[in-house]
């Protein structure tokens, strides 16, 4: 199989592309990948340390732009049009797969236009701009959760999971002791995550025993963190920019204070990990928000809005967990319930059965 992945732009679609792209490869030699993105996602960062191959477009998002700002992005949508032609010109893709963001918009048009099959794949619980527009002509749509409020059409929709990075779906699910507390708001970090555990972090001082953290802050914010980390007294090495081995730092944990992306979320529950969820209030359709629901409903997670974080509430939601390991180890299990570990080879069937090729047994 050729297969195109189009998106990214951020850890939560790029994520779930890359775990399909590495299982394909594993699956058949003979087969060829490659990603459509931007100069300016992750993708451009991440896929040449992974030996991905990336063709980008030049595109930018509509979400938040004005009147002005949409009427200007037409051209570039034109221009990112001709360009996605090209590449899929070039490539040939049996199938292309559209994981969200605004790049996956001209390559996804594209293919229509050129009469290649395309499925969707979408994360979150409210589904992208991107993600709901093309889903109406794409022949499947797969779904990390249940189209409850039935966004794409319920004939061309399968639940399949959230594909996982490699190595996620063999972590270790035990629960360290006493394990370190995870910190992290997304790839490219989170301000008001950084800005409360700064002012938590002299409240976590007073404790007999602190815990030992892993602190992934993002780029903008790394040294002002790490500098924050030694007023307190606490161990700089702690806080990273980004963090690479993310099985490690999920097998390390007891507990996890992240937003609520629904990669984030796919990897705490296939981990079994607790977490205190932030979601991100000024994501598209608040869905951080609706994926955050899910997992506290079901006492997997506890959900702690953005306008509601302080250094006091955190500092007191962490104490309470880390010191009752029978609440840990609880929310944990529920999360393992909801954990899927195969989504990245249901989606490859999928694509598989579209192309009316043999699916791969034990998927």
């Amino acid at each position: 199989m050729r297969l195109l992945l189009a998106g990214g732009g951020t850890g939560g679609h790029l994520f779930p592309a890359v775990a399909l792209a590495q299982l394909l490869l594993e699956q058949d030699e003979q087969a060829a990948v490659l990603f459509v993105g931007t100069k300016r996602g992750l993708e451009q960062r991440l896929l040449p340390k992974l030996s991905l191959p990336l063709a980008t477009v030049d595109m930018v998002g509509v979400v938040g732009r004005g009147w002005r700002g949409k009427l200007e992005m037409v051209p570039k949508l034109f221009k990112s049009l001709g360009q996605a032609k090209k590449i899929l010109t070039r490539f040939k893709p049996d199938l292309v797969i559209g994981v969200g963001g605004y790049a996956s918009v001209p390559v996804l048009l594209a293919a229509k236009m050129a009469g290649i099959p395309y499925l969707i794949h979408e994360q979150n619980v409210v589904p992208g701009l991107s993600n709901k527009l093309l889903g109406k002509w794409a022949q499947l749509v797969c779904l990390t959760y249940d189209d409850k409020c039935r966004n794409f059409d319920p004939a061309k929709t399968v639940v399949t999971g959230n594909p996982l990075r490699r190595g996620l779906d063999a972590a270790v699910t035990t629960l360290p002791d006493p394990g370190k507390l995870l910190i992290f708001g997304g790839s490219r970090g989170a301000r008001a995550i950084n800005q409360a555990v700064v002012k938590m972090l002299p409240l976590l001082a007073t404790w007999g025993e602190k815990p030992e953290i892993i602190h992934q802050t993002g780029d903008d914010e790394f040294q002002q963190v790490r500098q924050a980390y030694i007023d307190a007294g606490f161990d700089p090495q702690q806080v990273v920019p980004f963090i690479d081995d993310m099985v490690s730092a999920y097998g390390a944990a007891s507990l996890v204070v992240c937003r609520a992306g629904a990669t984030s979320l796919a990897e705490l529950t296939a981990c079994g990990k607790a977490a205190i969820l932030v979601p991100f209030p000024f994501a598209a359709g608040d869905h951080q928000t609706a994926n955050a629901k899910v997992l506290a409903a079901c006492g997997a997670a506890i959900m702690l809005p953005q306008d509601k974080l302080t250094a006091e509430q955190l500092a007191a939601s962490v104490k309470q967990l880390w010191a009752d390991r029978q609440e840990l180890e609880q929310m944990a299990d529920q999360g393992r319930q909801l954990g899927v570990t195969d989504a990245a080879a249901k989606v490859l069937n999928e694509g598989r059965r579209i192309l009316g090729v043999p699916t791969v047994e034990g998927a």
